[in-house]
Formats: structure tokens, sequence, C-alpha cells
């Protein structure tokens, strides 16, 4: 009996034990293993063991709609460090940007301003002209977040305006004292930290906040955990208080501190829930951290340190493997294998002489954007390295 003869159970089972150039070499045999080998089920027990495949720990494929094979192909890039760099958008004036990505559309905050660009298929670069401008602050746009039908923003002004991205209206909320450093959204909640040392809660069904915490340091970050129950806040560590604390939603009251022995002025700039009980976080004191809520809050997990010893101000993660960090010096960004404790891969995007921060960064599965002071870089790891014979 020929192989493309067998029952698909069995071949799904053959197939298995195989890796990842010897699938790609079975599928050049005949038409037929070509279009059986091509299927996902058949790359994802691969996919999941590369760099940001789609498939995240939990077996959920964010990106379903590009096949699995060819994003295995991306990752092989990923890993390497094969990339092709562009400069999609510069400016004169330095700015701190924040940006997001949504699909095929990335929005990017500019002084007072977020402009929405659609990013073209063939070069994953922006069209020349916004598409969109969403505004209403007096003074700078600091954070904002994006939800299915809202884009919540803080600004310098200490406003918080909530933009429907259905329609052109917009609701502003009493925000802060001081500028809004941090914002998160999910479901009908939203929270806010603030340089005037609270936090701020709050629901779409009304303007008034539900509450106020008093935090008595500047917050840096905040972050909801999907179980929607608790979220986290970063601080200055400025204070006698520690910088990372478990809130609980409808009661408002502190669940608990995680780590210990946090140096003064190790703030936290920035986290990212993977699962209701997977936390990372990054900020000066160069270490990005996995906490596990289930177990001792004293400790971290994992860690992982910058060994250029510069603050970590932003990172992002693709839900399994990989991480990605933006530094405080010279416009670098890191990839990180979480299996690894060093860095797998290391650009530096900022060529100028005056050193800029990775103020932000976001990655889709061929594409990492990143927004530094004065422009705003692409890596784009769609590029096939050329081999010298």
């Amino acid at each position: 009996m020929l192989l493309p003869q067998l029952p698909e159970d069995v071949l799904y089972h053959i197939l298995s034990y195989l890796d990842y150039k010897s699938l790609s070499r079975l599928s050049q045999v005949c038409k037929t293993m070509y279009h059986f080998v091509n299927r996902d089920a058949v790359w994802r027990r691969i996919a999941k063991d590369f760099l940001n495949t789609g498939i995240t720990r939990n077996g959920t494929d964010i990106y379903p709609h590009i096949p699995l094979k060819e994003r295995v192909k991306i990752a092989q890039n990923w890993h390497d460090g094969v990339c092709k760099r562009v400069i999609p958008l510069k400016w004169k004036t330095k700015l701190l940007p924040w940006l997001q990505l949504d699909g095929d559309v990335l929005f990017l905050s500019q002084a007072a301003d977020i402009g929405v660009y659609h990013l073209r298929k063939d070069y994953g670069r922006l069209q020349r002209h916004p598409l969109k401008i969403y505004s209403g602050h007096k003074g700078d746009v600091c954070r904002f977040v994006l939800t299915d039908s809202h884009l919540i923003s803080g600004g310098s002004d200490g406003k918080i305006l909530v933009h429907s991205r259905r329609s052109d209206m917009s609701l502003e909320l009493s925000g802060h004292n001081q500028e809004v450093n941090c914002l998160d959204s999910k479901e009908d909640l939203i929270i806010s930290g603030s340089r005037d040392q609270t936090a701020r809660i709050w629901t779409f069904a009304s303007s008034c906040r539900r509450g106020t915490i008093p935090m008595y340091d500047r917050v840096w970050s905040v972050g909801i955990s999907p179980a929607l129950s608790s979220f986290v806040t970063g601080t200055a560590c400025c204070e006698n208080f520690d910088p990372l604390r478990i809130w609980d939603v409808e009661r408002l009251e502190c669940v608990c501190s995680l780590g210990s022995e946090f140096r003064r002025g190790a703030g936290v700039l920035d986290m990212v829930f993977e699962s209701p009980f997977q936390l990372l976080t990054c900020g000066y004191d160069t270490f990005i951290r996995l906490w596990d809520l289930r177990l001792s809050p004293r400790k971290c997990v994992m860690e992982w340190e910058e060994p250029h010893d510069s603050a970590l101000y932003c990172i992002q993660t693709d839900g399994n493997h990989m991480i990605a960090s933006g530094s405080s010096y010279y416009g670098v960004v890191r990839l990180w294998d979480k299996r690894q404790t060093k860095s797998l891969q290391f650009f530096q995007l900022s060529l100028d002489p005056v050193s800029s921060p990775v103020y932000c960064l976001r990655f889709s599965s061929s594409h990492l954007y990143a927004a530094l002071a004065t422009a705003l870089h692409s890596l784009d790891f769609r590029h096939t390295p050329i081999h010298s014979r």
C-alpha cells in the first residue's frame, strides 16, 4: 500500500513524528501529499514549539486566516533574526508615541492625536495618510487601549476620552489631576493610573467613576486580569510600598503584593497578562519577570535580565514561547525565548547620535512595529535569507 492510500488518521499519526524540514520535503513528493501535508492539522504540533506562530499555550489560534505552514516558515526567521528593516513613518519633533495593532490596522499616537493607518498587505507598510484621526486632548496622548467597539485614551491633561470606533461619538471622563500614565480596558471595565498617585476605576455604563484608590506613589502601569475579577498596578517604587499589587475589582481592596526586595526606584513600566494566572512585568530594574498568581506571590517563577543594564520600557508576548522587549537606550528591541535564559535576537533601531527609548512595540505573525521618539520602525520577518555559495 502506498503512503497516500493509508487512512487519514494513520497518516496523521505517522506525520506527527516528522520535523519541519522533513514535512516540507514530503510535500514535494506528489500533488496528493502536497495537499495533505499543507493542512493546518499536520503543522499544529510543530507550530506550538516554534516562536510566534499564533498558537498559544492553551491551544488558541490567533491567526486562523494564515496557513500554519506559512507561519512556521516565518517563525524560523523570527528565531534566526532574519528580517527587512523599514522606517514607514518619521516626524521632526521628539514625541512619546504609543501604538496598537488590530489586524491590518495600526493606531499611532503623535502629540494630541491618534492616527489610524491601514497596513498594506504587500509590504506591511503604512498608507501615507491616516484613515481617521482621534483627537480631543489638550495635551499629548500618554496611553491608549483598544476594545472591539471603543478606543480609550489618557492624556497629559489628565483627561480620559472614550471614542466609539463605529461612530463619531466620544465621552469624556473626569480623569485625574495630573497626566494619565497608564490605561487598561476589558469588557465593561476601565482602569487608569496617574502621576497624581491614584488609580481610578470606571465602567462604560456610567461617566462617573466607580472608585478611586490612593496609591501614595506614581502609577506607571495597570493590567486587568482576563478573569475580570482583579487588576494589577505597577508603581514607581519611590515610596515605602511594594510596586506590584493585586486589587479586587468589586471590593477595591488590595489582595496581595507581588515580589519582595525591590530596590528603590525599581518602578514597573509595563505588564501583560498571558492568562488569568500568568503575568509578565518589566521596568527600571532591567528584568522581565513571569509571575504565576496561583503560587507564592513573593517570588516570580522565571526572570530574564537585559544584558546592557537598560531599563525596559515595554514588552509583548505571543502567548506561548516568545517575548519582545523595548529598552531605554538606542532603540534596542530584543526577542526572548522563554525556554532560554539569554536573549535570542537583538536589533538596534536608533541610529541617530541622540539615543531614543522604544516607547512601545507590537507585533503580528510577520511584522514587528516599534515606536521611537522621532520614527516608527518596522521589522518584516517574511524576508527570505540569501545564502552565499
